[in-house]
C-alpha cells in the first residue's frame, strides 16, 4: 500500500495557497472540472513530493461543518478486490464498494474517510463488488 494524498474542502483558494505556501509547500499540479464545478488543487513539500494535500474548492458556495472541510486519506493498493475482501473479512464495512474496479470508500472506527484506489488500470468488473450497493457514508 502507498500513501497518496489528504483532501480538504477550502472556500477562499488564494489564502489557502497564501497559507500553505508558507508552511513550505508548493502546487505539483491543478485539475478544473466544468461538469463538477470543482478544482482540484495538489501541494507538496519538496522533501516528501509524494505525500500530497489535495485542495478541493467547490464553485458553488457551501458551509463547512462537523469536519466536512476534511474529506479523506487515499491509498494506492495492488489489487482493489482484493484490498476490500480482507477488509471486509475482518469486519469492515466497504462503504463504497469498487463498483468500477478502482475506487473505493471505508471509514474507519472515528469517522474518517478513507479511499482506497486500484494502482494503474482499474480491474475488469467483478461480482459481487459490480452489483454491491453504498451504504452509510462516505
Amino acid at each position: 500500500m502507498k500513501y497518496l494524498h489528504t483532501m480538504i474542502r477550502v472556500t477562499d483558494v488564494e489564502a489557502t495557497l497564501d497559507f500553505f505556501n508558507k508552511l513550505g509547500l508548493t502546487e505539483t499540479r491543478r485539475k478544473d472540472s466544468e461538469a463538477g464545478r470543482f478544482t482540484l488543487i495538489f501541494l507538496a513539500a519538496d522533501e516528501s513530493p509524494d505525500a500530497e494535500i489535495e485542495l478541493t474548492y467547490n464553485w458553488d458556495p457551501e458551509v463547512y461543518d462537523g469536519g466536512r472541510n476534511f474529506g479523506h486519506l487515499a491509498f494506492a493498493v495492488d489489487n482493489i478486490y482484493e484490498a476490500c475482501q480482507k477488509l471486509q473479512d475482518g469486519g469492515v464495512t466497504i462503504n463504497r464498494p469498487p463498483r468500477d474496479g478502482r475506487m473505493a470508500f471505508v471509514r474507519s472506527p472515528d469517522g474518517i474517510s478513507v479511499e482506497l484506489l486500484q494502482k494503474g488500470e482499474a480491474l475488469a468488473l467483478e461480482e459481487p463488488w459490480k452489483s454491491m450497493a453504498s451504504t452509510g457514508e462516505w
